[in-house]
């Protein structure tokens, strides 16, 4: 697994979530049950990794959705 991106915003992870199953990309967010331990303000950052084997096709994915700036250095 390859991380692709970390984010508080819920929202973004949605959309992303739902570009990776258009795609048909395995992927994993980790870090979305963290909020109990931080008293769910959102603090820590949440994060989607993918399958290495696609993860140039997911990074590819993100930015024609317009989205470059969110993706973690490869």
């Amino acid at each position: 697994m390859e991380e692709l991106m970390r984010t508080n915003d819920a929202v973004l992870i949605s959309y992303v979530e739902a570009l990776l199953d258009g795609a048909g990309i395995g992927y994993m967010v980790l870090d979305t049950h963290m909020s109990v331990l931080e008293g769910s303000i959102g603090m820590l950052p949440r994060r989607i990794l993918v399958e290495a084997s696609r993860a140039q096709q997911a990074r590819t994915l993100i930015r024609d959705a317009g989205l470059a700036h969110e993706l973690r250095p490869a």
